[in-house]
């Protein structure tokens, strides 16, 4: 990640020697540092959300450090506090750390002592920050942009396509890989239509013995088979009124897509064990992970059906192909799992970060999530141990490369709301040279002025 909450030091020490010394420190490894006597020049200087980090002598004239430490959490409790000590306080400066600050330096200590701490103390306030502004983002977020996130060209057109579909009477079809959230698209499209108050009655074709799938659509009346004691609706009349989901629909038995044909050419079904006709009136969105049209070619799914389904498609992009958004989705599914467990949610370091970046997620948002679930319980290595995959290891150099930099660069677009001039800055790169990239990559940057 780079470096785009710039962190100042605020720096407390009454003996100015001392104090001079350590800025001077600090400056020289690139740091911005204030200097100041005591506690009350400085508390004016403490707010929240400062992208700042204290560096505090213990015993102050006025108002102690310690003291100051509890005004400081107050206003800001992820603010770093770092305490300087002499030998006689530590104890002090012990107690402090307990109750909420950074760490503690022993005097005299080592300019390279100080400047690791402090450098440390300042990674840990700019990620925080960082988090900040990603929850902010996730919460002003509304509609389909709440439900399907990215900034990535694939997820424009996958919520595009969404917002042209909802509102229309067609038959839809998603394709996507295992794990690529057909199912959040599905309801989605569901969501955002006037079917809305009506039911949205998932079906996952594939998880259903063959001898079930047929009673599952369309439901059976009492004695139409052993064990049928009572009359049942199906999904199809349960949908009545909304939506009809069928995921893995490449798996439903060919006998069954025949009567599904029908069901679907004429809106009415037949319970099994009844001649009676039931008109139904609900939309049908059918999901696969195989190409439909090349199943019928090889006869494994009716061409009748593909064709009669086959009106409007959704594809799916593999998040390999769209690793931009990793840092905010996994951010997202990290909020969840923190409210789900009722835990406090986990900053994202840089290694960790790379380790994101760098996986190609062959399970895709569901893999990404079941991460963010162990990361949240801290169940994880400091890198996520994540492997690299052989679909990411039969990319050549330059491929993972390219994916690695658009993936920075969208990022920081974002943290910079579509500045091109400070994502330059903050890339350390020329803006001509960003510009280049932007067109090479084929980035624009409008799209991340504003939240949609």
């Amino acid at each position: 990640m780079t470096d785009s909450h710039p962190i100042r030091v605020i720096f407390v020490e009454d003996e100015e020697d001392v104090r001079v010394g350590g800025m001077q420190a600090l400056e020289l490894e690139g740091f911005a540092v204030e200097g100041f006597a005591s506690v009350e020049q400085a508390r004016d200087h403490i707010s929240f959300g400062v992208p700042a980090v204290v560096v505090c002598d213990v015993k102050l004239p006025g108002m102690s450090g310690v003291a100051w430490l509890s005004e400081i959490r107050a206003i800001d409790n992820d603010v770093p506090v770092i305490f300087v000590t002499g030998h006689g306080d530590i104890a002090m400066a012990v107690q402090a750390t307990r109750e909420g600050a950074y760490d503690f330096i022993e005097k005299p200590c080592s300019s390279e002592h100080l400047v690791s701490v402090v450098r440390r103390a300042s990674e840990k306030r700019r990620l925080s920050l960082e988090v900040s502004t990603l929850r902010e983002q996730l919460e002003g977020r509304r509609g389909i942009q709440a439900t399907l996130i990215g900034h990535s060209a694939q997820m424009e057109r996958v919520r595009r396509n969404v917002r042209a579909l909802a509102d229309a009477p067609a038959d839809v079809v998603i394709y996507g890989e295992t794990g690529t959230g057909k199912d959040l698209v599905a309801r989605s499209l569901h969501d955002h239509s006037p079917r809305r108050h009506g039911n949205f009655v998932p079906l996952n074709c594939g998880g259903l013995p063959e001898a079930l799938v047929e009673s599952e659509l369309f439901g059976h009346e009492v004695g139409a088979f052993t064990g049928a004691t009572r009359r049942r609706l199906g999904k199809f009349e349960h949908a009545n009124g909304g939506t009809l989901f069928l995921d893995e629909i490449d798996s439903m038995p060919i006998a069954v897509q025949i009567k599904f044909l029908r069901a679907l050419q004429e809106r009415s079904i037949e319970r099994v064990g009844s001649n009676e006709q039931i008109a139904v009136d609900c939309r049908v969105i059918a999901a696969s992970k195989d190409d439909l049209k090349l199943l019928s070619e090889q006869k494994k799914f009716r061409a009748d059906l593909y064709y009669r389904l086959g009106v409007a498609f959704i594809e799916l992009p593999p998040l390999r192909e769209r690793r931009e958004d990793i840092p905010l989705l996994f951010e997202h599914l990290v909020l969840q799992a923190a409210t789900r467990y009722g835990r406090s949610a986990p900053i994202l370091d840089n290694s960790q970060f790379s380790a994101l970046m760098a996986h190609s997620w062959p399970g895709n948002v569901r893999e990404l999530r079941n991460v963010a679930d162990r990361f949240v319980l801290g169940l994880l290595s400091d890198d996520f141990g994540l492997p690299m995959s052989r679909v990411e290891a039969s990319n050549s150099l330059p491929e993972q490369l390219e994916q690695f930099e658009r993936a920075v660069i969208s990022d920081e677009l974002r943290r910079q709301h579509g500045d091109v001039s400070a994502t330059a800055k903050a890339l350390s790169v020329p803006k001509q040279t960003l510009y280049d990239k932007l067109r090479r990559l084929h980035i624009t940057s409008d799209k991340f002025r504003t939240d949609e």
